[in-house]
């Protein structure tokens, strides 16, 4: 994804919350959006009129809503920087999964999508490197140099590095 088109933090909890209802229940309801959130039947009628209005949602009230393509894209969207960032803060810094959820709903908001992209290479790499088990970011920063296999810590580094450095002269084209 490029940019993100302009909708409020307000807008992507709303299209969040959605999808996460409607992979829970199938069906969503204003009820079950107001329950998500924690806010009012007016709050979620105004925002349901609002996002169908910008084309994400197709509300009517009473009825079942549903996410337009769009709608399913941006909320998508929204998700996996959300559960990109709850992995990292529990898996790279140790956060419990409570804390981790909290600051992951405030910040997925200001995660562009170049900071995503490189996010998601370190993530990548912090699984694929023969380090030790998952805290071996955290043993690094503890006592550095103090790894099982030095020589092949080394060369994973000067491999990832190497892999995911992008050419000074224009952006590499990336997929996914």
């Amino acid at each position: 994804m490029g940019t993100r088109p302009e909708i409020s933090e307000s807008q992507e909890d709303y299209l969040e919350a959605i999808l996460g209802i409607i992979e829970e229940k199938e069906a969503v309801r204003a009820k079950d959006i107001a329950s998500r959130l924690g806010v009012t039947s007016p709050s979620v009628t105004g925002a349901l009129h609002s996002l169908g209005e910008s084309g994400l949602v197709n509300y009517v009230p009473y009825d079942v809503i549903t996410l337009t393509e769009r709608g399913r894209k941006l909320a998508e969207d929204v998700s996996r920087r959300h559960r990109l960032l709850r992995d990292f803060l529990t898996g790279v810094l140790g956060a419990t999964v409570k804390e981790a959820d909290e600051a992951a709903c405030r910040m997925e908001h200001a995660l562009s999508p170049r900071l995503v992209r490189k996010l998601t290479s370190f993530m990548k790499f912090t699984r694929m490197c023969p380090g030790g088990d998952e805290d071996w970011i955290c043993g690094i920063v503890r006592a550095f140099g103090e790894v099982k296999d030095p020589e092949a810590f080394r060369k994973c580094i000067e491999q990832c590095v190497e892999a995911h450095r992008e050419p000074v002269s224009g952006r590499r084209s990336k997929k996914g």
